[in-house]
């Protein structure tokens, strides 16, 4: 599995803080929020993520995102 990009790396990063705060993990809104990107493009990021093996989720299932990569392997949320 190739290491994430540095796009990749930040919403990865993202969804373990978010995670970590809330004690849950984010719904494509709040990356939306705080990326300032569009519905489409969050959600293109999420299969996109998926697709390489950093996540899993429950399709139709809010909330459902999982990281699959340990925290050692994140950057640091910018």
């Amino acid at each position: 599995m190739k290491p994430p990009n540095a796009k990749q790396g930040q919403y990865l990063a993202f969804i373990f803080y978010y995670t970590k705060m809330h004690g849950r993990a984010p719904a494509e809104l709040d990356l939306q929020r705080y990326f300032k990107v569009s519905p489409p493009s969050v959600h293109q990021m999420v299969l996109r993520l998926e697709a390489n093996g950093f996540i899993e989720r429950v399709p139709g299932q809010g909330r459902s995102i999982r990281l699959l990569i340990p925290r050692e392997e994140l950057p640091d949320l910018e």
